[in-house]
């Protein structure tokens, strides 16, 4: 899975850059092509020699060669990635890949990649622990990188817990598990729609819901690295989309949303309804500002288009379709009703009796419901990595 593969390795300034050498040794011997990139920091750690004698190439760390004036072209670095890799990634170098600076080649060429970006963190567990750390991680994931959890294990610091960079071993795993499900979904063209809907009261004021768009948008970037031709219909949100497989369509209201949905299903292989439609709105829209007057407030509401049901009368036998249910009472009952009366073929369900899912979270815990009423339950993960299952559950699907 490896042999031929363009794999940029970088390298940031932490104790843990002594696995780099291991990691590239390793991957060479996979047949990978490797090129090195270290920030300034990485040369207290472990030389250039080592690991340009071990990659059969030139470590890169400076834009400018030495004393020659030729140009180290961090945008050429980034096109001839199949991936790029930081590993160890400090905690320095997270904050600035999440907050866009680029104060040396290896930030320039991540900011310049077009390839998938994985990121290894290794720091002391209290670093990896902090919540700015962690909102950095965060952050990286929901840019559409893959995050490498750090494990547990004793610290050079001399203290146990997480914050030990993956072994060299379960990174070449990982990514020949990645080069193997790259692609399997090219020549597909899927529908995600995501985020809330706003209905408006008036020119002002609209009925919402706490829904962030979070699931849906990771779910769109996965799908998109795994090849497919993503169409996203998205409601208010602040989250952008990444990859250049993904084209987006901005939509307000739920009609607005079902108008869009409704033009491009015919046109997909699948689609993945993550949306939170609102169910209702009001039934008139005032022009003007309403304004207080001292009295209570009576809003008449009238049902929105249910965008799923709609859709599942007009489904073709070869169109997979995926729906969610965000419960708080008899979950698995409701949710089967869905997976039924909306004619889907798998249905993910949450809870909000579960701490850390639902809205708002970075983390969720589904369970998938498939047409046989077959379940399979998770733990609660990083959106980036429960988009994963749901793509999984997907793959399972369409070979069924």
């Amino acid at each position: 899975m490896l042999r031929g593969r363009k794999i940029l390795l970088g390298v940031s300034g932490s104790i843990a850059a002594y696995k780099a050498a291991h990691l590239t040794r390793l991957l060479v011997k996979s047949e990978a092509e490797v090129k090195v990139i270290m920030t300034p920091a990485g040369h207290d750690f472990i030389t250039p020699l080592t690991l340009a004698t071990l990659s059969k190439n030139p470590v890169y760390t400076e834009f400018v060669k030495d004393n020659t004036g030729q140009w180290n072209n961090h945008v050429e670095l980034g096109l001839w990635a199949d991936i790029l890799i930081i590993a160890p990634a400090s905690a320095n170098t997270i904050s600035k890949m999440a907050h866009g600076q680029c104060d040396n080649l290896l930030l320039a060429t991540y900011l310049s990649a077009r390839c998938a970006t994985w990121v290894a963190p290794a720091m002391d567990l209290d670093m990896y622990a902090h919540p700015a750390t962690r909102e950095n991680i965060n952050r990286l994931g929901e840019f559409g990188n893959t995050i490498i959890e750090a494990e547990y294990g004793e610290l050079a610091s001399g203290l146990v817990g997480a914050g030990r960079m993956a072994e060299p071993e379960r990174i070449v795993e990982s990514l020949r598990d990645h080069f193997m499900n790259a692609g399997a979904l090219a020549g597909k063209r899927v529908m995600v729609t995501a985020g809330p809907t706003h209905e408006a009261l008036d020119p002002v004021r609209f009925i919402s819901n706490h829904s962030s768009g979070k699931m849906g948008y990771a779910l769109a970037e996965e799908l998109a690295r795994q090849g497919a031709d993503v169409r996203l219909v998205s409601g208010p949100t602040n989250l952008k989309s990444h990859h250049p497989n993904i084209r987006r369509y901005a939509v307000t209201s739920a009609q607005e949303m079902y108008e869009q949905a409704s033009n491009l299903f015919p046109t997909v292989d699948i689609a993945v309804l993550a949306a939170a439609v609102a169910d209702y709105k009001p039934a008139k829209r005032e022009l003007q500002k309403i304004k207080k007057n001292g009295q209570g407030l009576n809003i008449e509401l009238v049902k929105t288009q249910d965008i799923a049901e709609e859709l599942g009368k007009i489904k073709k036998p070869d169109q997979l379709t995926v729906g969610f249910a965000l419960e708080t009472e008899n979950e698995i009952d409701h949710a089967k009703g869905k997976l039924k009366s909306k004619n889907f073929d798998l249905i993910v369900l949450n809870s909000l009796n579960d701490k850390g899912a639902g809205f708002g979270f970075d983390t969720n815990k589904i369970s998938i419901i498939r047409k046989d009423n077959k379940i399979e339950s998770f733990g609660l993960k990083d959106k980036t990595e429960v988009a994963k299952d749901i793509v999984a559950a997907i793959h399972d699907a369409l070979e069924s």
